[in-house]
């Protein structure tokens, strides 16, 4: 029986402005003993989170690969497994989720093909275990913003790398820089280039095309990042672009409880409901914090939005992203009154953010890559802004339970009445923060 060498790879990317300047981290580890053998991280431009996340993980897999070229053959069998704290690439990966947005299936698709899909695990973990990868990922971006080329360094290879259970089966160690050099040459003979350069420059092909349209957004803005203190420490990003979500004001469908999406009647407001604009505009005129405002392009929204843009002198941009899910046959129904017409359909859209309402609706899924990509292009635009976003309940929810990392399934979970506001800020690195939920106080 041949021996099997079992490595562990870590990876992660980052964008600061997502999309933004970006880049990956990978670290390529011994199971057994818990040693570095190789570290890949590359500056890779104006990119997404989700992006750069894949781009880390091909160059681990890469990486992981080049090390044992004659894994499976000559040599012994290969077992990685991959640990990364992007929920999305592990789920897609494993083949639990559908991927579905266009630039993640040429990424997906190299991935898998770098290794046999047998000899390759995936693991979900916290971030706060994922810190080596992070910091290769964040190294990287450093070094693209000073506008040199990432250099690996055995003095920091193991710093604050997390505590690992060994496995068995296990020969000599290498060390970092050794092992990314021997990872390197390999990758550079099978492409028949030079090893010059960065350590790990993934190869163009499918991974390059899917971020063609990344290359035609503007240039990469300087982002300066304070020193750390401890790897722990996060950069200073400056001031986020804060999202405050307000909730349409109620229409008459509003109280009953009805289903009313971007595929109904598009109502107006009540009398209630304008009311409520009305006092909404004051608190917000009162606060003065408000910079821009953005609104569904639905009807009930934009009169809600015009009320606080009067208020406070300000225009305001319609962001159809922002428009509510298509309920299709459930449009205008109640809940108890879609379970009798349609109960088979609702049990399942319950349970399955894939599902659609019946009669061509929107699933949860389609309505948040949509609502995700409206807030990736708002916070591209108002970096640093304070920005009134008018829409509704799915969206908002969506853009709470993405900040939280938390599954589709948390929406059901989410009070949001009528008027009501919730904050998110998003910073340069890409994260979120959730400071505010379902605030009616001005309302009183």
């Amino acid at each position: 029986m041949s021996a099997v060498r079992r490595l562990v790879v870590e990876a992660d990317g980052g964008s600061r402005g997502n999309p933004g300047p970006a880049g990956y981290g990978a670290v390529v580890i011994d199971a057994a003993t818990g040693e570095t053998l190789a570290e890949a991280a590359e500056y890779i431009g104006v990119a997404t989170n989700n992006v750069a996340e894949y781009r880390g993980l091909i160059a681990g897999l890469t990486a992981a690969k080049a090390l044992f070229p004659d894994a499976g053959a000559a040599g012994p069998d290969l077992e990685v497994h991959v640990r990364m704290d992007s929920k999305l690439v592990v789920e897609q990966m494993s083949g639990r989720w559908k991927i579905k947005h266009p630039d993640m299936k040429p990424l997906a698709a190299r991935a898998a093909a770098i290794l046999p899909p047998s000899s390759v695990t995936y693991e979900w973990i916290p971030r706060a275990q994922n810190k080596h990868a992070d910091r290769l990922a964040n190294e990287a971006m450093d070094a693209g913003r000073d506008g040199r080329q990432w250099e690996a360094s055995a003095s920091t290879a193991e710093l604050d790398a997390p505590a690992r259970t060994p496995l068995p089966d296990r020969g000599p160690p290498g060390d970092a820089v050794a092992g990314a050099a021997k990872a390197r040459a390999a990758l550079a003979a099978a492409r028949g280039g030079s090893d010059a350069g960065t350590l790990f420059e993934v190869d163009a092909g499918a991974a390059d095309e899917a971020e063609a349209s990344a290359s035609e957004e503007p240039e990469p803005t300087d982002v300066t990042a304070a020193p750390q203190v401890g790897w722990a420490a996060a950069p200073d990003l400056g001031a986020p672009a804060t999202f405050v979500l307000l909730r349409h004001g109620e229409t008459l469908l509003t109280p009953e409880k009805r289903f009313s999406g971007s595929g109904g009647t598009d109502p107006e407001l009540s009398a209630v409901g304008r009311d409520q604009a009305a006092r909404a505009a004051a608190h917000f005129a009162a606060l003065g914090t408000v910079q821009e405002i953005v609104s569904s392009p639905l009807r009930r929204c934009r009169e809600t939005a015009a009320a606080v843009a009067d208020r406070l002198g300000l225009d305001v941009r319609i962001e159809d992203g922002l428009r509510e899910t298509d309920f299709g046959a459930w449009e205008g129904l109640t809940f108890g009154e879609v379970r009798e017409r349609y109960g088979d359909d609702l049990t399942t859209w319950l349970a399955d953010p894939e599902a659609a309402p019946t009669g061509g609706g929107e699933s949860f899924a389609e309505v948040a890559e949509r609502v995700a990509a409206a807030r990736d292009r708002l916070t591209a635009r108002y970096a640093g802004r304070t920005i009134l976003a008018v829409t509704h309940v799915t969206p908002i929810k969506t853009l709470v339970r993405l900040a939280l990392e938390a599954p589709a399934q948390a929406m059901f979970r989410m009070e949001l009445s009528a008027a009501s506001i919730s904050t998110v800020a998003y910073y340069g690195d890409g994260n979120a923060s959730v400071r505010l939920l379902n605030d009616t106080s001005h309302l009183r």
